[in-house]
C-alpha cells in the first residue's frame, strides 16, 4: 500500500500547485490548456486502445458496459456525488474533475499490474513512476477542473489498494489477456474524455464504467471456449 499511498500524495500536490496556477490564468489560455490535454489524452488512450487485438471483446464489452451504465444512470449518480462534496454546487465542473482525473489515473495497465507486483514481488517501481505521470497530469487538470482533482487521489487509493491487496488472488484469475483486455476498454474511455477536451463530442462518459468489469470475465470466458 505504501507506493500506492505515494501516487495518492503526488496526485493532491499536483492538483494543489494546479489550482494555485489556474487561478492566475486567462480564459484563453485556459483552452490552451485543455486542447492540450486533449490531445495527450486521445494519443495516450489510442495507445492503450489498439494494444488489445480482439476487437469483438472489446465490441462487446463497451455495449454491454455502457447499456449497463447507461441502465443505472451512473453518470447521473456521479454527478450527485460531486454536487454533494462541492459546497457550491454551481456546476458540474467538480464532478467531472473528479471523474476525468479518476478515469485517466486509474483506467491504464500500470494502475493494476504495477498494483500487483507491489503486492506480490514488493517492486514499487512501476507505481513510482506511475505517481511522477499523475502528478503532472493532476497540475493541467486542476487548472482546468478545479478542486474535484483532489478527490481523485482517493480513488487512486481504494482502487490501487484493492489490487495491491488482492494481488495474491487476482493475478492468476485475470492473466495477462484479462489484464490487457481492461487497458483497453480504458484507452477507449480516455478518447471518451479527451473529445469532451477538444469539445468534439460530448459523452456520458461514466456510464462505460462497467466495460472494465465486464471485459475480462468476457475474456476469460472466450479463452475457456477456444
Amino acid at each position: 500500500m505504501f507506493a500506492t499511498i505515494i501516487n495518492s500524495l503526488a496526485v493532491i500536490l499536483g492538483a494543489l500547485l494546479g489550482l494555485l496556477i489556474g487561478t492566475k490564468l486567462s480564459d484563453n489560455f485556459k483552452k490552451v490548456i485543455m486542447t492540450s490535454a486533449g490531445l495527450v489524452t486521445l494519443v495516450l488512450g489510442l495507445q492503450m486502445a489498439l494494444e488489445y487485438d480482439n476487437i469483438l471483446i472489446l465490441l462487446f464489452s463497451l455495449i454491454l458496459g455502457g447499456l449497463l451504465g447507461y441502465a443505472i444512470k451512473l453518470e447521473d449518480q456521479v454527478l450527485k456525488l460531486g454536487a454533494l462534496c462541492d459546497k457550491k454546487g454551481t456546476d458540474n465542473s467538480f464532478a467531472n474533475g473528479f471523474l476525468n482525473s479518476s478515469l485517466l489515473f486509474c483506467s491504464g495497465a500500470m494502475s493494476i499490474v504495477g498494483s500487483i507486483q507491489a503486492g506480490t514481488i514488493g517492486d514499487f517501481n512501476l507505481i513510482y513512476t506511475k505517481s511522477v505521470m499523475d502528478g503532472f497530469m493532476a497540475i493541467v487538470f486542476a487548472a482546468i477542473y478545479g478542486k474535484g482533482v483532489f478527490l481523485s487521489a482517493l480513488t487512486i487509493l481504494v482502487y490501487q489498494g484493492f489490487f495491491t491487496l488482492t494481488s495474491s488472488y487476482l493475478s492468476p484469475i485475470l492473466g495477462e489477456a484479462g489484464i490487457n483486455a481492461i487497458a483497453s476498454v480504458g484507452g477507449f474511455i480516455l478518447i471518451l474524455i479527451a473529445l469532451s477536451l477538444l469539445d468534439i463530442k460530448k459523452s456520458k462518459t461514466s456510464n462505460f464504467l462497467p466495460s472494465l468489469l465486464i471485459a475480462p470475465i468476457i475474456t476469460l470466458l472466450y479463452n475457456k471456449l477456444i
